[in-house]
Parts: C-alpha cells; sequence; structure tokens
C-alpha cells in the first residue's frame, strides 16, 4: 500500500515535520488555503496556514518517481513550488488544475546544463516575469497539474503510481479539492 498506515500520532507527527520543514515562502501568517504533497507518504493536503483542512490518501504521481529538474517524456512529477495557472473543469482526466511548470530556478539549471537553448530559456523568463504562463512545449515538457482518474480504472489508480508527471486523485476526491483550490494557489510538492 502507498498510504500512511501508521498510527494517527506518528502520520500526524510527520505532516507536523512536514509543515515545519517548509521554505520561509509559506508563513503561518498566510491565511489563504494551499496545498501541500507529500510523494513520500502519497498525500495531497490542504493546508491553511500551519492549519489541516482536508487530507486525500492514496494519490498517484509519475510513473518514473519524482525529480527536481524534469525533462519532457521522462514521467518524473517535479518537486517544488508551483502556482495554480490554468483551471480546466472537464478534461479527459474529469478536472485539470494546471501549474505555472517550469520555474525560472528549473529553466536556469537546464539552460546551464545544456537541456534547453538561450531563446527558450529567454522566452521563460519572459513568462513568468510577465506573470504569463510558461512555455510547455521545451525540452522541459508542460502540462502539469493536479487531475482526476476520467474513465480510468480506480484499482490501477490505488495500485501503481500512473501519470506523466501530475498529481491524480481520484474524480470524488478532485471534484473536492475544488472548494479549496483556485487560481493562484500555492502548490508545494516534497
Amino acid at each position: 500500500m502507498r498510504f500512511c498506515r501508521h498510527p494517527g500520532a506518528v502520520c500526524g507527527f510527520l505532516l507536523l515535520w512536514l509543515v515545519h520543514s517548509l521554505p520561509a515562502t509559506v508563513s503561518a501568517q498566510d491565511r489563504q488555503p494551499w496545498i501541500l504533497v507529500d510523494t513520500r507518504h502519497m498525500t495531497l493536503t490542504v493546508m491553511e496556514g500551519e492549519k489541516v483542512r482536508r487530507t486525500y490518501g492514496n494519490i498517484a504521481i509519475g510513473r518514473g518517481g519524482t525529480t527536481r529538474d524534469k525533462r519532457r517524456d521522462d514521467d518524473k512529477t517535479p518537486l517544488g513550488q508551483y502556482h495554480i495557472v490554468r483551471i480546466a473543469p472537464e478534461t479527459p482526466f474529469h478536472r485539470f488544475y494546471g501549474f505555472d511548470y517550469p520555474t525560472l530556478e528549473q529553466a536556469s539549471r537546464a539552460w546551464q546544463a545544456g537541456v534547453i537553448d538561450q531563446p527558450q530559456y529567454a522566452q521563460i523568463r519572459k513568462a513568468i516575469r510577465s506573470g504569463k504562463t510558461p512555455p510547455q512545449g521545451t525540452p522541459l515538457g508542460g502540462f502539469i497539474g493536479i487531475h482526476g482518474i476520467g474513465a480510468g480504472d480506480v484499482r490501477i489508480h490505488g495500485d501503481f503510481n500512473w501519470t506523466n508527471g501530475c498529481i491524480a486523485l481520484t474524480n470524488e476526491q478532485i471534484d473536492d479539492l475544488a472548494q479549496w483550490i483556485g487560481i493562484g494557489t500555492l502548490v508545494v510538492i516534497k
């Protein structure tokens, strides 16, 4: 099983440790809902400041696991901080909440490593600085977000990481999440 089966006190301690180890940009003063994706315990938690509002277990991530620096077609879920920039209420995966992926830091590392060229880096930087969604068709991949399973098999979802890099919930979970998420919502993937 991929979800936390520890007694409640242990799970609570782990969640508290995760919250307190977050970067300074997520402050207790900020009372806007934000999302914490724990890829180790396979949970997605809705937070308000440091207060847990809802936790969804048994999520799925990219079939290739996680990475700091995603590449197109690697089937890995990128770690980091993102914001919701696109909401598609009806897709083949039920609902889709798209991220502002890649970040400027990811693009900079990719440019320095020769994964993207200078014009691609400049396009990503320009989009980010002007508040637009970064280009999604570079060698870094794109169209990363949170979605449901659509007409997929819930049993497969429960047993395997199956996405191309997104975070997947059941259709029922993503419908419930809709009340907490909107354009601009912070998503932290650890």
